[in-house]
């Protein structure tokens, strides 16, 4: 178990770089499906045995996060008028400088947080809080809306992942509650942008600086 563990804390890190240098829209997606299959993959692993409700809780992650909402978000770019290039606020060369820094100060952390989480897999916690960072920078550092999904979607594995290593015991239902509200938050968020390209033609958010007034 500790090897697959180590294979996906290696995807995991892959994944978040490739996002972050990326300049196509479809292949983020496609890194963000992979990035959720994989994730998805820990309960199953962390709990070190195919219970019930790791098995639900593994299947709901992939299901939601490795194909439906990867899936949505492909038909939301197909079936608007939006640019298959990536514009970010913050350049590819600067975003890459940005997560080794940010993969740095997740080590740290981790190392900080280590102590009084015993049971927690080092190499998952510091991939965690690695994502959760890089999930932010996402949202903030990126001129589309749709690239701004992406990194709510990545802001929300981190903390699925951070949830499922350091809990010892997780109520079912409350675990399956926090799945509902991302997928609900995905199609509110979907159904936003696909009426902002229908009215203004773009899903460029530093346009909408525009209505202010």
């Amino acid at each position: 178990m500790p090897a697959l563990l180590d294979t996906i804390h290696a995807l995991g890190l892959v994944s978040c770089f490739a996002l972050l240098g990326t300049s196509r829209i479809g292949a983020c997606i496609r890194w963000l499906s992979l990035q959720g299959i994989i994730f998805g993959l820990v309960p199953v692993i962390a709990d070190g045995a195919s219970s019930p409700r790791a098995l639900l809780l593994a299947g709901g992650n992939i299901a939601l996060k490795g194909i439906i909402f990867p899936w949505v978000l492909l038909r939301l770019r197909a079936r608007t008028s939006y640019p298959r290039e990536v514009e970010p606020f913050v350049g590819f060369v600067a975003s890459i400088l940005f997560g080794i820094a940010a993969l740095g100060l997740s080590v740290w952390l981790a190392v900080a947080l280590a102590p009084s989480l015993p049971h927690a897999p080092f190499l998952m916690l510091e991939t965690a809080i690695f994502v959760v960072s890089i999930g932010l920078f996402m949202i903030i550092s990126r001129r589309s809306a749709l690239m701004q999904v992406i990194g709510y979607l990545m802001l929300e594995n981190g903390i699925f992942v951070f949830g499922v290593i350091t809990v010892v015991e997780t109520p079912l239902l409350v675990e399956l509650g926090v799945l509902l509200d991302a997928f609900v938050a995905v199609f509110v968020m979907g159904i936003a942008i696909f009426h902002i390209n229908r009215e203004f033609g773009s899903m460029d958010v530093d346009q909408l600086r525009a209505l202010r007034g």
